[in-house]
């Protein structure tokens, strides 16, 4: 049996994984990235992740920090206003507008849009450079915490020891199942479309999303391809309506787009294949474990609206290596139980309170009775129009608040 030693193990090589394993190599951690799949990182290879994800600055700040940004910035889409459109339906029109600048909360960006198979490609990068770090194609399979440390067996039959295991490993995590950890789900009946679409009119880093019964449907700025404006999409339906649209033929499928995105970046042509993603919550009932911390996914899921998802767990790696930085300059314990705890009160209250916040708007955007809708077309104006609520939600969605 082969035996590895580690700091720091991370399940799971999804970006909040590869993320928290290039943050921590970064500052010094000899840390064990391990999943059972292989990095998908070129666009056209099987099992690639054909999704984007927005960066909010708070985030950049961490990638900087471990030495990614550099290296994502070229091929990243600036976003630099967040436009809310309320559609009222085939032949309403466009009834609500409200529009928030970055500008106005002191900041150049609300942050950057990428594919997320260019993000896998650069960090893959950057983790081949870093001396601390490594990537291991295996799984997990159990794990003994002991009093110093914790021994983890994977799929390889590999034991890895370690002083602390950092769970990444999604919504269904081996880790936290192994913890004994609940984790109850919240279904809402939709799914999410997922696809890049070129355009007509250029984005002039510009995010809309557009409400309407089903559910919210947004186009998020990516970088030109070859002189043409493109953007990401992300389109949530209920579920029967969401796996039609997935599976329609391109040309019935793109009349369909383009009624939906009511023209505010003219015309939309398909421009990669579509994906279809379940939409759930999910928190589990702790976060901590013996030797082991819950984080991204493993930790909270939520529905992709405000670019909430990544970030938050981003978050959850951004404090969780501000405290083992200060654990290590205190000689103190990286896998110790308090340490552990203090990461997963704060991080455990963040998120709940964002899970609720994302639960009431995505219902109120599934709302298909008329006065639920006009509630909510009220609740967005009443927002929009009233600066210091406008300005407190603007910090408060990019994690300033």
């Amino acid at each position: 049996m082969r035996r590895i030693e580690t700091e720091i193990l991370v399940v799971g090589g999804g970006l909040a994984g590869l993320a928290a394993t290039a943050a921590l190599a970064a500052e010094g951690f000899a840390t064990l990235c391990v999943d059972p799949a292989p990095v998908a990182a070129d666009e056209h290879a099987a099992g690639a992740d054909l999704r984007s994800t927005a960066f909010l600055m708070p985030s950049v700040a961490l990638l900087e920090r471990a030495g990614l940004w550099a290296a994502l910035e070229p091929h990243a889409a600036p976003l630099r206003l967040m436009r809310i459109l309320e559609d009222g339906g085939p032949g309403a029109g466009i009834r609500t507008r409200a529009e928030f600048d970055a500008a106005e909360i002191g900041e150049p960006l609300f942050g950057w849009n990428l594919p997320n198979w260019l993000i896998r490609r650069e960090m893959l990068a950057r983790l081949s450079a870093l001396p601390g770090a490594m990537l291991r194609q295996a799984g997990f399979v159990a794990m003994v915490p002991r009093l110093r440390d914790i021994v983890v067996r994977l799929s390889d039959g590999t034991q890895v020891r370690a002083r602390l295991v950092v769970a990444a490993d999604g919504r269904d995590s081996a880790v936290r199942r192994a913890l004994g950890i609940p984790a109850p789900r919240i279904g809402y009946g939709q799914k999410a479309v997922v696809f890049a679409v070129s355009c007509t009119l250029p984005h002039q880093g510009v995010s809309t999303e557009i409400h309407r019964a089903g559910g919210p449907f947004t186009l998020v700025p990516l970088p030109d391809r070859d002189g043409v404006p493109h953007a990401a999409v992300v389109w949530m339906e209920d579920g029967p309506r969401a796996a039609e649209l997935a599976t329609m033929p391109v040309q019935a499928f793109e009349t369909e787009l383009n009624a939906r995105a009511c023209g505010v970046l003219g015309r939309l042509g398909l421009a990669t294949p579509r994906a279809l993603w379940p939409i759930i919550s999910q928190i589990a009932a702790r976060f901590d474990g013996p030797r082991s911390l819950l984080v991204a996914e493993a930790a909270h899921v939520m529905p992709p609206i405000g670019a909430q998802g990544l970030n938050t767990s981003l978050r959850d790696v951004a404090l969780l290596r501000d405290l083992l930085v200060e654990a290590r300059a205190a000689g103190a314990d990286i896998g110790a139980p308090e340490l552990l705890a203090r990461h997963a009160r704060r991080r455990r209250a963040e998120a709940a309170l964002r899970i609720a916040g994302i639960d009431l708007l995505n219902r109120a955007s599934q709302a298909g009775a008329r006065p639920l809708r006009e509630m909510r077309r009220l609740g967005l104006e009443m927002l929009h129009r009233t600066g210091p609520l406008r300005r407190l939600a603007m910090r408060a969605g990019m994690g300033r608040g």
